[in-house]
């Protein structure tokens, strides 16, 4: 005979076990699309403590949607080795074009950061940024994404790390909390400043990509769209490459950096 107050509780008391657990961690990704999910299963191989927050329901970001609701995905020959170690199926099209499932991509990009030992959070924003002080990012204040959806007036709680990622796309919503929130903030951009997404190039865009991935600003890194985002890339549409090695790079810069 089941007991529905055994499994209320199951649920509560595990699930605040695990935000307990996670309350100060070396890494926090906001944004568990693609980069981000890589980036995770690379941080936490080399024994990096990482929690991702999601703000939406499902995971993978756009990857799901592939190109226009065709759920396949493209990725060229660079990353194909990425694709190969997360035991992703994929399928030569052309000479550098390989097409792979996009609802298997994420399932397994997803099953691997898990068993790595990342903890993903779903259906929690990161809404604002803990500093030090020197004006540093060392942590996130999240909320769940109901009460922003919903403009509730119920404050956040926050969670410490070493650093912090923003994988968060085309919006980079952490580094424009940045550059509201903290005083005389200056990201490492020509301007400063978000510069902007451009219009689409995939071929500019894929390569600008690892350039454009880097710490943004002290104790916060982008990669991913957020990437080109900041400093000025073009958009490349369901090609998914850079964006497997842009999360890539950004697990290595902060490996090489707290190691």
């Amino acid at each position: 005979m089941l007991d529905e107050t055994i499994i209320t509780q199951a649920i509560i008391e595990s699930y605040l076990n695990e935000l307990i657990k996670n309350l100060k961690v070396d890494v926090i990704i906001a944004g568990a699309g693609p980069s981000g999910l890589v980036a995770s299963k690379y941080l936490a191989e080399a024994n990096l403590k990482t929690v991702i927050f999601e703000r939406k329901l499902s995971i993978g970001g756009g990857m799901l949607g592939g190109g226009m609701m065709f759920n396949n995905i493209v990725v060229q020959d660079d990353a194909k080795r990425i694709m190969d170690e997360f035991n992703i199926k994929t399928q030569k099209y052309k000479e550098n074009y390989y097409i792979a499932d996009a609802i298997e991509s994420v399932a397994k990009l997803t099953s691997k950061a898990i068993d790595a030992g990342v903890k993903i959070f779903n259906l929690i924003s990161v809404e604002d940024v803990k500093i030090d002080s020197d004006f540093r990012v060392n942590g996130a204040v999240i909320n769940w994404t109901s009460v922003e959806m919903a403009k509730l007036h119920v404050d956040p709680m926050t969670f410490e790390s070493r650093c912090l990622v923003d994988t968060t796309g085309h919006d980079a919503s952490v580094v424009n909390v940045v550059l509201k929130k903290i005083p005389n903030a200056k990201l490492n951009t020509p301007s400063g400043k978000i510069e902007g997404e451009l219009s689409m190039n995939a071929e500019i865009g894929e390569k600008i990509l690892l350039e454009t991935t880097k710490e943004i600003y002290p104790g916060l890194y982008v990669a991913g769209m957020a990437a080109n985002a900041c400093s000025g890339g073009q958009r490349m549409g369901p090609i998914f490459g850079g964006m497997l090695l842009s999360g890539e790079k950004v697990a290595k810069i902060i490996i090489d950096k707290m190691k």
